[in-house]
Formats: structure tokens, sequence, C-alpha cells
């Protein structure tokens, strides 16, 4: 009837304990007194600061870039970001949002809003536009206007479209190009 009995000094609480700080910092081992605190700073993986080489590593640290440095302006940063806008179908009862950036041409967008919304969108024509067609995709631009999508380049929508709506054919009639 053996049971088991460990010592605080056998579970080396301190290689398993969560401290705070940056990855690769221990603050608290610091140059150790005796050959049980080295064999403890070395089981945690940290190198001490006496144990790095003579600047070496300390070279490699000092070129590595920080994070978010330097300042990114902010044009970049809105080229950069994705130009997500709402789409909402007339009937559906839920909203999405797609990227624009992720299609080359309207194409590709109007087969994208069919598969996601299940329904039939017809092809447009600069003459007629979407006539004939169950539904009908329009977008409002960056000056509340609603617009059919298809009436200006590829290019202009993409940077003026605020949202989408997929309309029903019998209510877009008064949007269509003349």
């Amino acid at each position: 009837m053996a049971a088991a009995t460990y010592e605080k000094d056998d579970l080396n609480l301190k290689a398993t304990e969560l401290r705070l700080g940056l990855p690769g910092s221990d603050n608290e081992v610091e140059k150790p007194a005796s050959s049980t605190s080295l064999i403890a700073a070395k089981v945690s993986n940290k190198r001490l600061s006496s144990e790095m080489d003579n600047g070496k590593n300390n070279e490699s640290t000092s070129k590595a870039q920080v994070v978010g440095w330097p300042p990114v302006r902010s044009y970049r940063k809105n080229v950069l970001q994705a130009s997500y806008v709402k789409v909402s179908m007339d009937g559906a009862a839920y909203l999405r949002k797609i990227d624009l950036n992720l299609y080359k041409s309207y194409t590709e967008l109007l087969k994208a809003l069919e598969n996601m919304f299940k329904c039939s969108i017809g092809v447009y024509s600069e003459r007629e536009g979407y006539n004939g067609s169950d539904y009908v995709p329009t977008y409002e631009d960056k000056d509340g206007d609603w617009m059919l999508a298809g009436d200006v380049p590829w290019d202009m929508f993409i940077n003026s479209c605020k949202r989408l709506r997929i309309m029903k054919g019998s209510e877009a009639k008064g949007l269509a190009s003349s």
C-alpha cells in the first residue's frame, strides 16, 4: 500500500507556470546562484543573457522589424482594405455582405449573387438594361442615387457602390438606362 508522494521540488512547477510578458523574455530568471536553478532555467528553453553569444544574436534581433512599423499612411490602408457592401434582395428576410474586390467583372458578381440568393438574374444590355428579367441588380452610389448595376464601367462601380439591392424586375422599370 505504497502511495506515490511528490515533493514540490519534484514537480518542477516553474517550467509550467504561466507568466505575463513578451515571448522569449523571462523577467524572473536572473543569474542563477546554484546549479539547480541553472538546470531549471535551461529546462524552460530560455537563454540567459550571460549565455548569449557576444553580439551575434543581438544583431539579428535589432534588424527584426517591429510590427506596425513603419507607420502606413491612411491612403495605403484604404487600398489594402476590402470593400464590403451590404446586399439585400426583395422578398429575402436577410442581408449579406460581399467584398467587391473579389470579382473582376459584372458577370462574376452576378453569378455569385445568383448562387447566394438562389435567383435568376438576366443578362444586361446597354440598350434595354435587364429587360424581361425576374430580378434586377441595382446599387446605391456615393451620391445616394440608385442605378442599374452595369450602367457604369466596372472600376467606377467598385469605387462608387455603397450597397447593392436585387429588386424585382417589375419595380426596376424606372431605373433602366435610356
